[in-house]
């Protein structure tokens, strides 16, 4: 009889035997086929090796978010940007070691400390208010063990404004929205993201108080509402949520929402600053679900048109915002994107005439993200945010009408030194939206559009959502929101004010490339000298002055 040994042996022999004929028919298949191939001329010329160039392509964008760019570079969010957010959330720790790794000799803007800065009991702010939520402590993280963690209750002032520097959209509304926080969740809709990351949003956003959550013109879902937090209603052009079957807007439907006490106001959507057009939505995310919210047919694509039907011009918006008002009873607003110095007179000078125009205007710069739009409408349509505030502003002033409307500012503002400029530029209040999306389990895997988000956030399909652990996210958020307020709170003392709320042109600097420093009020002033010069008529046609 053979010895057990042998035949191991032989058995060993034998599955390497068919591993190499298996490969070896494999390679020979490929090449064949690489070399008949009449589509890729690399593989036509090295059959199966070539394979190896598209592979190294297809990882590419992992490999240089990971390894080669360094922790200042990267797009859309660096690194340094990506973590400061992921850490603020998990660990609700703001803390940097050793020295900054900004470019210093870079362009950029900088908030102007005083030689007396203010105490922190002197700041003026909510202090009654305590939010409870978890962190981690970091215990133990070696280069190839486990990471330990500890998850700790944790609980803190909520860094809320004070009563009297509350923020009061539509104060001659039946209904005013008021506001403690001066940071929102900017328009994300379910549908583009799923329903655990909708949750997870709303509920942590609940747990940090003070604040709101955009809808985005999907419709308003039931996950919005888990979490009680206040509410602001986008409609886009496509009505969805608030249209009959014909897609005209039903005002009933519009009521059933009005009366939803979490829906605190409305937002018509005229563009954003990623696409300057519609939204779209992909058929395999449009599920029987998010075709009902929406009132369109399920797994068929969803595209808003590039503007309302309902109205062509700013008189006629105008009408539309206040049939809107009188059947709700609550402040509407505009979305919009700015595109030039003038861009704005229109709506302004109808504003000025009527007496009447939208309670707040969100702008959006043209860094702003989406989950869906074209190459040469994110590159080079819409201003910037840090151009676009100081324009609606002036604008607005010009035309004496700044005090009737709030505006609200978005486009990469997450962090507290990016907030505190947007409000010395002209803002009232701040949306965020990539910044909560990492808060929930974004990677930047950039496929947003494809409904296979890696990480369950940008996508409706059940297996990939699972991923989202919602009991856990919801923490996450609400940790990342108190933190960039208390960091507010922060600069303003730095800058010796009292309230984030005081930030204005005295309180930043710009600093050239060459070293030169000018203080924000002269910029402002130029823009606004470049937008009192511009001629404006009657007619609505613009002349350079």
């Amino acid at each position: 009889m053979m010895p057990f040994a042998h035949i191991l042996t032989i058995i060993g022999f034998t599955v390497v035997v068919l591993i190499i004929l298996i490969l070896l028919i494999a390679f020979a298949t490929m090449f064949i086929h690489d070399r008949r191939q009449d589509r890729h001329p690399v593989l036509r010329n090295y059959p199966v090796l070539g394979k190896l160039r598209y592979f190294l392509e297809a990882i590419g964008p992992e490999m240089r978010q990971y390894w080669f760019n360094s922790d200042t570079e990267g797009k859309p969010f660096s690194r340094d940007e990506y973590e400061h957010v992921v850490k603020t959330a998990k660990y609700k720790r703001d803390v940097l070691a050793y020295g900054s790794k900004r470019d210093f000799d870079k362009e950029g803007y900088y908030v102007r400390n005083a030689l007396f800065p203010k105490q922190m009991e002197e700041l003026k702010l909510d202090r009654e208010t305590k939010v409870k939520t978890y962190k981690y402590l970091l215990v133990k993280d070696s280069l190839f063990g486990m990471r330990k963690e500890d998850r700790v209750e944790d609980e803190s002032l909520a860094y809320l404004l004070h009563d009297d520097d509350a923020v009061v959209i539509g104060p001659n509304t039946p209904n005013p929205f008021v506001s403690k926080g001066l940071i929102g969740m900017s328009a994300m809709s379910y549908g583009a993201l799923g329903k655990n990351a909708i949750t997870a949003l709303s509920l942590g956003l609940g747990i940090a108080k003070g604040t709101w959550m955009n809808t985005g013109e999907g419709g308003l879902s039931p996950y919005h509402l888990k979490g009680n937090v206040d509410i602001i209603m986008q409609i886009g052009p496509g009505l969805f949520g608030v249209r009959d079957k014909e897609g005209h807007i039903s005002w009933e439907a519009l009521k059933e929402k009005a009366a939803i006490p979490q829906i605190r106001a409305f937002e018509l959507k005229l563009a954003q600053g990623a696409k300057a057009r519609g939204g779209h939505v992909d058929g395999e995310k449009v599920t029987p679900e998010i075709a009902e919210i929406r009132k369109v047919e399920p797994w068929k694509s969803v595209d808003s048109p590039n503007r309302f039907h309902e109205f062509n011009d700013a008189a006629s918006m105008i009408d539309f915002i206040e049939k809107i008002r009188e059947v709700t009873g609550k402040p509407v607003g505009i979305k919009l994107v700015v595109g030039s110095n003038e861009s704005i007179f229109e709506l302004a000078a109808e504003m000025k005439r009527t007496g009447k125009g939208p309670d707040f205007i969100t702008v959006d710069g043209g860094e702003g993200g989406t989950g869906a739009s074209y190459q040469e409408l994110m590159d080079a349509v819409g201003l910037p945010i840090k151009s676009a505030l100081p324009i609606l502003d002036c604008t607005l002033k010009r035309f004496g009408v700044r005090d009737r409307v709030k505006i609200i500012a978005s486009g990469k503002l997450i962090t507290p030194d990016r907030i505190a400029v947007a409000l010395a530029l002209g803002a009232d209040l701040v949306n965020i939206a990539r910044g909560f999306m990492i808060t929930v389990g974004c990677i930047q895997a950039l496929k947003c559009q494809s409904n296979i988000c890696p990480t369950g956030v940008a996508t409706t399909n059940p297996h990939l959502e699972k991923a989202l652990v919602i009991d856990e996210k919801k923490w996450r958020v609400a940790n990342y929101l108190i933190t960039l307020r208390r960091g507010l709170f922060r600069l303003a003392a730095a800058a010796g004010i009292d309230s984030p709320v005081r930030f204005s042109h005295e309180h930043i600097v710009f600093k050239d490339d060459k070293g030169v420093v000018q203080s924000l009020e002269e910029i402002y002033s130029q823009i606004n000298d470049r937008i009192m010069k511009i001629k404006y008529e009657e007619s609505g046609s613009t002349t350079a002055g």
